[in-house]
């Protein structure tokens, strides 16, 4: 475990595992703000791969929970230079999913030569229409619960996730806690997970946590709107990258994988996952993941297939 103090009063969570002399593998949480966890990390194999963990700001076990000050794109980017110097990383194979997958990408071409290369499952674009999209199906698995919201946010004249980060930012806990009770609901739903128990005191806090940051983020589209994600990966280094995408996804659509495909062209490989949603533990994707890993352990490369 390390404690990396990263600025704006914000501390890193990092968790290793695996091999002290395999090869890096930096693995980042979607989210924003979900956290690591064990399951992210148990398809790479601990005698291949020395597998680093980070909490991004504001999520998991780094400080301040929650928090969204001095928490941007460009925060995030800064503290992934940063924790390469003290690990002795030189360069990592980057393995992200969903918002994972969106950061890896941004933090490739932020820092091409520090890249291996890229493994990408059911990448997230982060474009209006993404997010628009995203709310849009959302609200069609439970409408009557999101329909108090859905007022606020027209009463207040602004969109529904502008009016979701203001009740998660300055909002009343009661409030706070529906509104997360209701997107965590939806967000299983769409990606097909089984549904979790009803929450308790210390779950609901970390829904509001994990919330509060993803509704900042998607408040600010992330802060990849100009230039779009897409024209930015047209300087995406050419290292070996693969993307894994479920046909059923309902959170991050195919469509998006298809587009970033088409812009990186020879320089990735694009693997359908027939019958997979956006759930990482699907047992088609897990396979998918844990074939891509075993490729790059052995060779360093990912099979065009």
């Amino acid at each position: 475990m390390h404690r990396l103090p990263v600025g704006g009063g914000h501390v890193m969570h990092v968790e290793e595992h695996g091999n002290p002399a395999g090869r890096p593998a930096l693995v980042l949480h979607g989210g924003p703000g979900s956290g690591s966890s064990p399951l992210l990390h148990s398809l790479l194999d601990p005698a291949h791969y020395r597998i680093l963990c980070p909490d991004q700001r504001g999520a998991g076990r780094s400080t301040p929970a929650g928090e969204i000050a001095s928490n941007t794109l460009e925060h995030l980017l800064a503290d992934l230079r940063l924790l390469r110097e003290p690990l002795r990383v030189d360069r990592w194979l980057v393995v992200g999913g969903s918002w994972g997958a969106t950061l890896a990408l941004v933090h490739a071409i932020d820092q091409p030569g520090a890249v291996a290369g890229l493994l990408l499952r059911n990448v997230f674009l982060a474009r209006p229409e993404d997010i628009t999209s995203f709310f849009d199906a959302a609200v069609r698995t439970n409408a009557e619960a999101w329909r108090g919201l859905q007022q606020q946010a027209e009463v207040a004249g602004r969109p529904l996730v502008d009016h979701l980060a203001e009740v998660f930012a300055s909002g009343t806990w009661e409030a706070q806690c529906a509104a997360a009770l209701c997107w965590s609901i939806s967000e299983q739903q769409l990606a097909g997970a089984r549904a979790a128990q009803p929450p308790d005191a210390a779950t609901y806090q970390r829904l509001v946590q994990r919330y509060r940051v993803q509704s900042h983020y998607l408040r600010h589209g992330c802060w990849l709107t100009d230039p779009p994600l897409l024209e930015r990966c047209a300087r995406l280094p050419a290292a070996p990258t693969l993307l894994l995408h479920g046909t059923q996804d309902a959170i991050c659509p195919p469509e998006g994988a298809a587009a970033l495909h088409q812009v990186l062209g020879g320089r990735a490989t694009l693997r359908w996952v027939p019958g997979a949603g956006h759930d990482p533990t699907h047992p088609a994707m897990a396979a998918a993941m844990k074939q891509a890993l075993h490729e790059f352990a052995e060779t360093g490369m990912f099979q065009r297939v």
